[in-house]
C-alpha cells in the first residue's frame, strides 16, 4: 500500500510502499479515504512520545482518519464490512497512523459511523480539532449570554470552537487576520479582533506589527472583560496579558502548555493548562451536528497523500487540511 513515512525522530516524510495490515481478533482494517492533518502530527514525528510509548520505523504518521471497513477481525458484533466510519487513532506502538492507504485498528478504539450527509474529507477533518473544541466548551460550561475571548480562532480548533461557543448561546470574541474577518462571522463570532499585521503606506508588501495587542484591543471594546478565554496560541507571556481580560470568577485554558505564571486560583478562574480527553461519543455528537447543519467543518486545503510531506507541521491554516488518500 502506498504510505507516508519518517524514517527516524525529526526525519523527513516520504512517500513509499508498505505492507498492508491485516485484521485479526478484535480489530478493523480500513480502507482509508480521507486523512486529517493536526500540528500533533509533527510533534509525533519529532519524538514527542519517545520514552512515554513504544515507536515503530518506518513510521506512518497520522491520528485522524475516515474511511470503508474493509475487514472485520473475529468477534466484532459492532461494526460491519463496508460500514463508513471515522477515528481518532494513536494505538502502540505508534508508527501505523492514517497517512495511508490502509489501517488496522481495535475496535474499541474512538471510532464512529459516519452519516451518509457527511463526507469522508469532512469526517476526516474533525476527530483531534473538533473533540478538542468540544472538550473546552463542556469544560468551561458555557451559557448563553456569555463574552467568550478565541485567541487563535483561525485554526481548526478555533474554527470550530467559535461555532460551538456560538451554538451555545455566547457572545464570541474571534482573533484573526483582516482578510479571515469574514469567515469568522460566518462561523459565529459577533467580534473579530486583528491579531496580524498591517501594511505600511501604500505598498501591500510592507507590513508592521499591529499597534495594539489582542489583550489591549480586546480591552477596549469590552471594558468589563470576558467571562471565558480559549487561548490556543499564545506562550506564557501572551496567555497571561489574555488572562488579565477575565473577570474573576471565570474560566481561562490554554491548549498551548502557557498557564505556568498566569495567576488564575488567586481570582477565582478556573482552568489552566488542557488536554482534551474526550472520545467517540464526542465524536459521533459532532458528526450530528454537521450532518444537521449546525457545524461546518472548516477546510483550507485537501491535497492527496503524496503532499503529506509539504503540509505536515505547516502553520497559517485557516481551518483544517485534510489528505485525500
Amino acid at each position: 500500500m502506498r504510505a507516508i513515512v519518517v524514517r527516524e525522530f525529526g526525519g523527513r516524510a516520504e512517500v513509499t510502499e508498505m505492507p498492508t495490515p491485516e485484521a485479526g481478533p478484535g480489530t478493523l482494517q480500513i480502507q482509508l479515504d480521507a486523512a486529517g492533518v493536526n500540528p500533533f502530527d509533527k510533534r509525533l514525528i519529532d519524538g514527542f512520545l519517545d520514552g512515554k510509548l513504544p515507536h515503530e520505523f518506518p513510521m506512518i504518521p497520522g491520528v485522524d482518519g475516515a474511511g470503508v471497513i474493509s475487514s472485520v477481525g473475529a468477534g466484532i458484533e459492532d461494526f460491519g464490512v463496508g460500514d463508513r466510519v471515522v477515528g481518532k487513532f494513536l494505538i502502540p506502538p505508534v508508527g501505523h497512523g492514517t497517512f495511508a492507504e490502509y489501517i488496522v485498528v481495535p475496535a474499541a478504539s474512538i471510532i464512529a459511523k459516519v452519516p451518509d450527509s457527511v463526507t469522508s474529507i469532512q469526517a476526516a477533518a474533525l476527530p483531534t480539532a473538533g473533540i478538542t473544541a468540544l472538550d473546552l466548551v463542556h469544560a468551561a460550561r458555557l451559557t448563553a449570554g456569555q463574552r467568550v475571548l478565541v485567541v487563535g480562532a483561525s485554526g481548526g480548533v478555533g474554527s470550530y470552537l467559535v461555532q460551538l461557543a456560538a451554538l451555545a448561546g455566547a457572545h464570541v470574541i474571534a482573533t484573526a487576520r483582516p482578510d479571515d474577518t469574514d469567515r469568522m462571522i460566518r462561523l459565529g463570532a459577533a467580534e473579530v479582533v486583528d491579531y496580524g499585521r498591517i501594511p505600511v503606506g501604500d505598498s501591500p508588501t510592507r507590513e508592521q506589527s499591529s499597534p495594539l495587542s489582542v489583550a489591549d484591543s480586546v480591552r477596549m471594546s469590552t471594558p468589563g472583560g470576558v467571562d471565558v478565554l480559549f487561548d490556543l496560541v499564545s506562550d506564557p507571556a501572551g496567555f497571561g496579558a489574555n488572562a488579565e481580560l477575565v473577570r474573576d470568577g471565570g474560566a481561562a485554558y490554554t491548549t498551548a502548555g502557557s498557564a505556568g505564571g498566569a495567576d488564575l486560583k488567586g481570582r477565582g478562574i478556573r482552568g489552566g493548562d488542557f488536554e482534551s480527553s474526550g472520545g467517540a461519543p464526542e465524536l459521533r455528537e459532532l458528526l450530528r451536528d454537521v450532518g444537521n447543519g449546525d457545524l461546518v467543518v472548516p477546510i483550507d486545503a485537501t491535497p492527496p497523500l503524496e503532499g503529506a510531506p509539504d503540509v505536515i507541521g505547516a502553520s497559517g491554516a485557516r481551518g483544517k487540511t485534510v489528505l485525500v488518500i
